[in-house]
């Protein structure tokens, strides 16, 4: 049981941000807490990682996921299955899992199978490369658009063939942990070598390792599949070096929009009719007042960003170069860093970017799900009144 979806963003721009948060988490959730630790030694098989250790899906491809697991002497494929709809962040790492409700989880914990029909496997045949600049999150944003418009509802999806493979275990991450957000109960990546790296990189040993990788080869499922190989339900194509820098919204994370158009589209959306999907607003005035369209919060979180060191680290080198240029956020943005487990922590203090981060008021308010799950805490009285 991972505590992560009780914090809520109380403090924010302040080197104590994550105490205070953290001192009001323990405050509101004064009965829980003690029970679910008195449970961890009550009964068997309750492993407990408390509040402020990170979001459950980076936590469990760095930390718990073991890839085999072990019973009666017999060795098995891991599996998982949990109570939020992004546990397919697993699927990165060749684990099958997804989310299921109380309960189905309920029923699992008291060892009962969890039942579902068989489902379409749909392959997406990944080819090309990333263009130099593309991160991740441009990626995933785009096959979002990509699988929505090709109804994927309810199937299980598989990442293969040559650009699939090229890409490393923290992109992987990103493109499965949006299963649900494009409509799939899957997305799955195959473990190949780099999922191997990535385990030796999170401190698996070699001994782990090393049956994990006799095992797949032995089953015949050591590698990511190439055209031809397997034979789906259905089979799209993706061509990776077609990704473009993008942003999705206002509202659902399929609506992309390129950077280049960001502005004119933004500007189109203020003025169109609500129930056009727009807000229905004039275009402000340049004035120093809180204007229709002003941004008042900006949040680096979630655990499709924060699993993936590349977004991190370019969100530190954008914040050192603003650093450097003079820019500051305005006053009236609420700003906030919730990585998603505290290596994120780690680099980023290596590397001095924190330090930057800190300066235009990303300080690390939580290691936890925050601004997704509605947990940004109040803005400024000003601002909500207005």
């Amino acid at each position: 049981m991972v505590v992560d979806h009780s914090v809520q963003v109380n403090h924010h721009a302040r080197p104590d941000a994550l105490q205070l948060n953290m001192k009001a988490e323990f405050e509101r959730n004064g009965e829980r807490y003690p029970l679910i630790k008195w449970a961890q030694q009550a009964f068997r098989g309750i492993r407990l990682l408390p509040p402020g250790i990170g979001i459950v899906h980076q936590l469990n491809i760095e930390y718990l996921a073991p890839g085999l697991l072990e019973k009666d002497g017999l060795v098995f494929p891991d599996s998982v299955v949990a109570t939020d709809s992004h546990t397919p962040m697993v699927n990165a790492i060749g684990v099958v899992g997804w989310g299921v409700g109380g309960i189905e989880a309920i029923a699992a914990m008291l060892g009962q199978p969890v039942s579902f029909l068989t489902p379409d496997v749909v392959g997406v045949e990944m080819t090309g490369h990333l263009q130099p600049g593309v991160t991740a999150t441009d990626l995933v944003l785009t096959v979002t658009e990509f699988l929505r418009k090709a109804k994927v509802v309810g199937a299980f999806v598989e990442y293969f063939g040559e650009g699939a493979a090229s890409l490393t275990s923290a992109d992987r991450a990103t493109v499965a942990n949006m299963a649900p957000d494009y409509g799939a109960t899957m997305g799955f990546f195959a473990a190949d070598e780099k999922t191997l790296e990535y385990m030796a990189s999170t401190g698996k040993d070699a001994a782990t390792i090393g049956r994990y990788r006799a095992y797949l080869e032995a089953q015949g499922m050591f590698g990511i599949a190439r055209a031809g190989e397997i034979d789906y339900t259905r089979t799209l194509q993706f061509d990776l070096s077609a990704v473009r820098p993008s942003v999705s919204g206002p509202k659902r994370p399929q609506d992309r929009i390129d950077l280049p158009r960001l502005k004119s589209r933004f500007d189109e959306l203020l003025q169109a009719p609500v129930a056009g999907g727009g807000y229905g607003k004039a275009l402000p005035e340049p004035a120093t007042a809180l204007a229709h369209g002003d941004i008042v919060l900006a949040a680096i979180t979630s655990c499709t960003n924060t699993s993936n060191p590349a977004g991190m680290i370019a969100a530190g080198l954008l914040a050192k170069k603003a650093v450097e240029r003079g820019m500051k956020v305005p006053a009236h943005v609420k700003t906030a860093l919730a990585p998603g487990s505290r290596v994120v922590t780690g680099y980023l203090e290596k590397t001095g970017l924190q330090t930057q981060l800190d300066r235009l008021g990303f300080s690390t308010v939580a290691y936890g799900c925050t601004v997704c799950m509605g947990g940004s805490g109040p803005l400024d009285p000003s601002i909500e009144q207005a």
